[in-house]
């Protein structure tokens, strides 16, 4: 079953243009000889710094949401952030689409907290998500979580199984809660093969500054030191600024580099590192979205926190470099044991 707009809503939406705030309008027109029946609903989605095309995470968010209007025909309004905005701009982001009668609204990342926490108060007949985040529920709102930590252990054993230098490398784009867990599981599964193994620790930025999530010339500039530094494995947890850490990897010639959040090895904006590219630390972003718009077109629309683990397929590693096939068997045994609460992953370094 599918949920109708309101009469009012629709009238609102008729007449209000959204701001040009990083997105174009995508009407969900279904294509010639298309079986899909018109949607009765538009969906929203607000992409943290970078959106679309960050290489990362935003772009998971949008496999997710171009699968789901595939599937379900809706109209689509695509919001993105920008460096240095206020809790007060997403605010009036977020309210912009739900004033325009989008519902359901997505938020792509915990800096939305706070925004979201205020807007989905003054629309509580309107369906949110947030991804990354759970400091607070509502009614109205799913809070789309992954156990990063978990993934993370896996491409830190496979980083120790390949490294000959026992030194390997972890950036972080910005130093906050998040992306802590992403070290504390790299950490664990790296000491988990090699006891003794180096892992030299850097974030780009620190909070407010959240610009370490899209500087690919920071990301370049810390790799090389810590390859500089004996690093020949440096996983780079950093968003659009993991593209320079696999440049610095691809100049040293020897080095290799973990991606995070997509499969980096095959995005073809990557393609002229991507033989460096060892494996990627998957978080299915794409599939959060994508159940959480799907739930709403059934009528029952998610809330609540929503955890994507291993046991859920919701994080994991790829396999798409051949280089890696040799290291996948000691990470699949590590994978069966975690889930089976054998290991526990810390999401804490």
């Amino acid at each position: 079953m599918r949920r109708v707009i309101k009469v009012a809503a629709i009238a609102m939406a008729g007449a209000l243009t959204l701001a040009a705030c990083g997105g174009d309008s995508d009407g969900g027109g279904a294509s010639a000889g298309s079986s899909v029946s018109p949607a009765s609903y538009k969906v929203g989605l607000a992409y943290d710094i970078g959106g679309r095309g960050d290489q990362s995470f935003n772009d998971a968010a949008a496999r997710g949401l171009d699968q789901a209007q595939k599937e379900f025909n809706f109209e689509k309004k695509e919001l993105e952030a920008s460096a240095g905005e206020t809790d007060a701009q997403k605010e009036e982001r977020l309210r912009l689409l739900a004033t325009g009668g989008y519902n359901p609204i997505i938020a792509v990342g915990f800096a939305y907290a706070t925004a979201l926490k205020a807007v989905s108060a003054e629309f509580p007949d309107t369906s949110f998500a947030i991804i990354d985040d759970a400091s607070f529920t509502a009614a109205n709102v799913a809070n789309l979580v992954f156990a990063e930590e978990q993934g993370s252990f896996l491409v830190g054993a496979i980083a120790a199984s390949a490294s000959k230098t026992g030194n390997i490398g972890f950036i972080g784009g910005v130093n906050t809660p998040l992306l802590q867990k992403f070290e504390a599981g790299y950490t664990q599964g790296a000491k988990a093969v090699n006891a003794d193994i180096t892992v030299q620790v850097k974030y780009l930025t620190q909070p407010p500054d959240f610009t370490g999530f899209n500087d690919p010339a920071k990301g370049k500039t810390t790799a090389q030191g810590m390859i500089d530094n004996k690093a020949d494995v440096v996983y780079a947890a950093a968003g659009g600024s993991g593209s320079g850490a696999f440049e610095a990897a691809k100049a040293a010639a020897g080095p290799w580099g973990i991606g995070v959040d997509s499969d980096q090895y095959k995005l073809p904006s990557l393609a002229k590192v991507k033989d460096i590219i060892l494996t990627s630390m998957i978080k299915r972003v794409d599939v959060a979205v994508y159940q959480f718009v799907k739930s709403y077109n059934d009528g029952a629309p998610a809330t609540g926190i929503q955890t994507f683990d291993l046991a859920k397929e919701g994080v994991g590693y790829s396999t798409s470099n051949p280089a890696v096939a040799e290291y996948t068997a000691k990470a699949d045994e590590f994978k069966e044991k975690i889930i089976s609460g054998e290991i526990t992953v810390s999401a804490k370094p």
